[in-house]
C-alpha cells in the first residue's frame, strides 16, 4: 500500500489553502478532490466581496480560487481529481474511486476540508404538491453562472443566509421577477453588507417571521402559500397569504459534509454538526484533522483559507511530536451561543475562539471565565449570528486557566 506523509480530502479553499502550506512547510501531500476541477464552491460565485483578508483586494469568487489553484499547481503538490474517498480507517488509511479504479493509501495525517451541502425541501419539511421549480439556491447558482441557464421567472427565496440574498440580485439581473424574500427569524441570516446590496439596492421585499407552509402546483410551481410565525416559529393561523409564482428557491442552511467523518468514529459536535476539535484542529482520532466548512458553517470565505493555512501548521507540529495534548481543558459557554470552537484547549499557547450567537445582541460584554475568576471583558455594541466572532485569549491569561473556560454574555 502506497505511503504519504499527509492526505487533504477536499480542494476547495480549506483544502487548497492546507495543501499550500504544507508545501511550504516541507511536508508533500496528496490532495484528494470529487470534482474534475479544483476550487470547490467559489467556481460558482461570480459575485465580487472576496479576498479582502487574504489578498488585499476585492476579488469574485473564481479569481480567488485561481489565485489558490495557481499557486497550487506550481508548487508542484500532487492531487487526484475527479476522486471521491468512499472510506476513512481510524488507522488513517483513506480509501478513494476514480475513474481509474479503487485505491488506497496510508497516510501519517489528514485533514479533512469536506466543505458542506445545502438543506433541502426534505430536510425543512415544506408540504404541497411535487411541483418542478424548487431548487436550491446552491443549485440555482450553478445552472445560471456556469451552465447559463436561469431556473425561472418569477421567483420566491425562502430564507435570508447570504447565498439566498446573492441569488436574489442575481436572478434580478438576469431578468427574472424577485417576488420576495421570506425568514423565519426575526432577522436576518445574511451579512449586513448583502442584505444592502443584494435586497435594499433593488427594492426587493423582505418578510421577517415568515415562512412557506405550503407549495402549489400541477406539474411546475404555479403559487406558493405564507404565514407568519410565532415565537416558537410554528406558523399562525389566519396570518396566510398567496403568491403566485413559478420558482422557489431555498437558502435555509448549510451542513457539513461529515458521512466519511462519522463513519470513521470521530465524535462529533451536535451544535456545530462537525468534529469536535482541540485548539490544533485536531479531531479525536489522533492525527486527523479538519476545517473549513466541514468543521463549521463560515460566512467569509478568507477565514476558510486561514483554518487550512492553521491546519497545516498543526500537522507539522503533529508530524513532528507525534502526541496530543495531555492537558485537554473544555470550552463551555451559556445559552447565548450557538456554539464555540475549539472544543477544548491546553495551556501552552495564545488560542483563538471563534464562536456565534444565537440571537441579535446589542451593547452586551462576552466574559471569559474560569472557575470563579473573570479573565478577560470584551465589550460589543452589536453581535449577529450571521458573522462569525473571533476572540484570541494571549498566553499570560491562558496561564490563569483552571479546569474550564467559560463564555458568557452579560448586558
Amino acid at each position: 500500500m502506497r505511503h504519504v506523509k499527509c492526505v487533504v480530502i477536499g480542494g476547495g479553499s480549506a483544502g487548497l489553502a492546507a495543501a499550500i502550506q504544507l508545501k511550504k512547510l516541507n511536508i508533500d501531500c496528496l490532495l484528494l478532490e470529487k470534482e474534475d476541477v479544483l476550487g470547490g464552491i467559489l467556481n460558482q460565485c461570480i459575485h465580487n466581496g472576496f479576498g479582502l483578508t487574504r489578498f488585499k483586494e476585492e476579488l469574485t469568487g473564481p479569481s480567488y480560487a485561481e489565485r489558490l489553484v495557481t499557486e497550487f499547481y506550481e508548487l508542484g503538490i500532487e492531487v487526484e481529481l475527479d476522486s471521491t474517498v468512499i472510506r476513512l480507517n481510524p488507522d488513517k488509511i483513506v480509501e478513494y474511486i476514480n475513474p481509474k479504479g479503487v485505491h488506497k493509501v496510508q497516510a501519517d495525517s489528514i485533514i479533512l476540508a469536506l466543505g458542506a451541502r445545502e438543506r433541502t425541501r426534505g430536510n425543512i419539511m415544506i408540504p404541497g404538491d411535487r411541483s418542478v421549480g424548487v431548487w436550491t439556491a446552491g443549485s440555482a447558482q450553478k445552472y445560471l453562472n456556469i451552465d447559463g441557464y436561469c431556473v425561472g421567472k418569477r421567483v420566491f427565496i425562502l430564507g435570508s443566509g447570504d447565498i439566498g440574498l446573492i441569488m436574489a440580485r442575481r436572478m434580478t439581473i438576469a431578468k427574472a421577477k424577485v417576488v420576495g424574500v421570506a425568514e423565519i427569524m426575526p432577522y436576518s441570516n445574511g451579512l449586513t453588507r448583502n442584505l444592502v446590496q443584494c435586497l435594499y439596492d433593488y427594492d426587493i421585499p423582505l418578510y421577517l417571521s415568515t415562512t412557506i407552509t405550503r407549495i402549489f402546483g400541477n406539474g411546475r410551481v404555479e403559487s406558493i402559500e405564507l404565514s407568519r410565525v410565532d415565537e416558537n416559529l410554528k406558523p399562525i393561523s389566519g396570518t396566510e397569504f398567496n403568491v403566485e409564482v413559478d420558482t422557489v428557491l431555498l437558502s435555509v442552511g448549510l451542513i457539513p459534509d461529515n458521512i466519511i467523518t462519522e463513519n470513521a468514529g470521530i465524535e462529533m459536535d451536535p451544535r456545530t454538526k462537525g468534529p469536535k476539535i482541540n485548539q490544533y484542529y485536531e479531531t479525536s482520532i489522533s492525527g486527523i484533522f479538519a476545517c473549513g466548512n466541514g468543521l463549521h458553517i463560515h460566512d467569509v470565505v478568507d477565514f476558510v483559507s486561514e483554518e487550512g493555512d492553521m491546519v497545516a501548521k498543526s500537522v507539522d507540529r503533529y508530524l513532528n511530536q507525534n502526541t496530543q495534548s495531555d492537558q485537554s481543558i473544555p470550552v463551555m459557554s451559556d445559552s447565548n451561543f450557538i456554539y464555540v470552537l475549539p472544543q477544548t484547549i491546553d495551556k501552552n499557547q495564545a488560542v483563538k475562539l471563534k464562536f456565534r450567537v444565537r440571537k441579535p445582541l446589542k451593547n452586551v460584554k462576552v466574559v471569559i471565565r474560569t472557575k470563579d475568576e473573570i479573565i478577560m471583558t470584551l465589550p460589543k455594541t452589536q453581535l449577529l449570528p450571521a458573522e462569525l466572532e473571533m476572540i484570541t485569549i494571549p498566553l499570560p491569561l491562558i496561564e490563569k486557566i483552571q479546569d474550564e473556560v467559560r463564555l458568557e454574555i452579560i448586558s
